[in-house]
């Protein structure tokens, strides 16, 4: 096989810097679960000293993971080092990610320091790290515009500090693939110790080669890959997970490496990420979109019937797509249901496997038959945010184009059922202003999308709201599912209001 690539994932810090893309604590620690059943070597958990929030789910995360190593990243300042501890002390396997900008561009106008005071402060700070942990990880933000020679006694200063990992960031995704590699030779060449270390890369996807640099840098000697879950991330995003690891699977014959990662559990993370963002992937995205393994060239749908790898380098099932047609009905029991879920990837415990068979069953009771793309709709629509505060019982809704849409929707409270009126120029939004005068909260909507999760005349529709509370700056994603689009808008917003109180 050869070499074994370490997957650095850092969905869970870079990745939620995306726009839109805030998680909150329960969720956070959904997704690091997910990641560490991949087998992902590292999860980078967040930023500690960003925020108390985020400190407390690094935390979090510190102590529900156990196989996968978890890390913090901080600036090269004692404070911010401080912090990073303290939030994966009680990790089984714990990494500090210190980074600092060696850039010309960066030194002058953003630290104001000079090369000597950088080259001072990478030494410092790496030793510093060292105190508390042995695995240490230096980033050179924005070392692809950097001097070469510079970066050299940057990443010597790390080495001899104690750093045992070094990342060779494309920050502004500003490298083609041959001017990445040539330079991670450069360094591998020209940094006393440098075969001691691992070396990382970290590649942002502004000219749409985050992957393709990232398999550069493979070749010319990289043993680790920072990505995320469906490329998400700040600007353009990061190196897509699912894309690098398949990728290498794919064409070992040609990288001579491969991962850990359990590439069937891909499409169910990429899902989870999805459902909890509300941000989707195209549907040609490589691997996981929707049209990744269809075939509708008559020439392709002859090839494929003959042999599959005629048109296909990997099979759906090889990241977890479910190719299953009819699988479960009105009449079928709870174990046949969990062992289906089981089956698909899903492994929920108690709480959430009651939750989602009573949605189960009374989907059964809309629609003749359930799918395996049926099951993972459902599935996805199982609050991972905790308990909610408000939950559907039920709505009506008068509409037409000559009159004024009214909505009356009942909801539940605690012990208390609540129901209010309201009217506005469409359906949804009269259920929404229905709904906000049951909160009493100022809820603005802010975006608004649907989609059908699955085929037919009785297809799950997938509603995604964002919404902004009380003139809040912060923007909630909530999620919806149900065969009625207007029951699922009203199940969306309701998911937002919920995240809203659990913040």
């Amino acid at each position: 096989m050869g070499r074994t690539i370490r997957i650095f994932d850092t969905t869970l810090r870079d990745g939620e810097q995306s726009p839109g893309c805030s998680m909150n604590l329960n969720e956070k620690i959904e997704v690091a679960r997910q990641l560490e059943s991949m087998k992902v070597d590292i999860i980078e958990a967040g930023f500690a000293i960003a925020s108390p929030g985020d400190a407390a789910a690094i935390a979090a995360i510190a102590d529900t993971v156990h196989d996968s190593t978890v890390c913090s990243l901080a600036r090269c300042v004692e404070k911010d080092i401080d912090a990073a501890y303290n939030a994966i002390k009680r990790a089984n396997s714990a990494r500090i990610h210190v980074f600092l900008a060696t850039s010309p561009l960066h030194m002058q106008y953003k630290l104001k320091m000079t090369p000597e005071e950088v080259l001072e402060s990478v030494a410092h700070n790496v030793a510093y790290a060292k105190k508390y942990l042995d695995d240490i990880e230096f980033s050179a933000e924005d070392s692809t515009r950097s001097d070469l020679d510079f970066l050299c006694k940057v990443f010597e200063a790390a080495i001899k500090a104690g750093a045992t990992t070094l990342n060779i960031p494309d920050t502004v995704g500003y490298m083609a693939p041959n001017e990445y590699a040539s330079r991670v030779r450069y360094l591998r060449e020209h940094t006393p110790g440098i075969e001691n270390v691992i070396l990382s890369c970290h590649c942002h996807n502004d000219l749409g080669m985050a992957v393709a640099n990232s398999l550069a840098g493979v070749e010319a000697g990289i043993n680790q890959i920072e990505c995320t879950i469906n490329g998400i991330g700040e600007r353009a995003g990061n190196a897509s997970m699912e894309e690098c690891v398949m990728a290498l699977r794919v064409r070992r014959d040609y990288y001579q490496a491969d991962t850990n990662i359990d590439s069937t559990q891909i499409y169910r993370a990429s899902r989870m990420i999805q459902t909890i963002t509300g941000v989707p992937v195209a549907p040609t995205k490589p691997i996981i979109g929707a049209n990744a393994f269809a075939h509708e060239s008559g020439i392709h749908q002859h090839g494929v019937l003959a042999n599959k790898q005629t048109y296909e380098i990997m099979t759906p099932e090889s990241v977890g797509i479910p190719q299953n047609a009819i699988v479960l009905g009105k009449h079928s029991g709870r174990h046949a249901f969990e062992d289906r879920l089981r089956t698909l990837g899903y492994h929920l415990d108690a709480e959430k496997l009651d939750k989602a068979f009573a949605k189960f069953k009374a989907l059964a009771d809309k629609k003749k038959v359930i799918k395996d793309r049926d099951l993972e709709a459902l599935v996805g629509a199982v609050p991972v945010s905790g308990s909610e505060r408000y939950t559907l019982v039920n709505f009506v809704i008068n509409s037409g184009n000559s009159i004024t849409s009214t909505a009356v929707v009942r909801v539940k409270h605690g012990d208390e059922t609540k129901e209010r009126v309201a009217a506005s120029d469409g359906p949804i939004n009269a259920a929404f202003r229905a709904i906000n005068k049951i909160v009493g909260r100022d809820v603005v909507l802010e975006d608004y999308s649907l989609k059908a999760m699955t085929e037919g005349e009785d297809a799950q529709g997938e509603a995604i709201v964002k919404i902004s509370v009380d003139g809040d700056d912060e923007i909630i994603t909530g999620r919806g599912v149900a065969v009625d689009i207007i029951e699922a808008s009203i199940k969306a917003y309701l998911n937002g209001i919920n995240k809203f109180f659990m913040e």
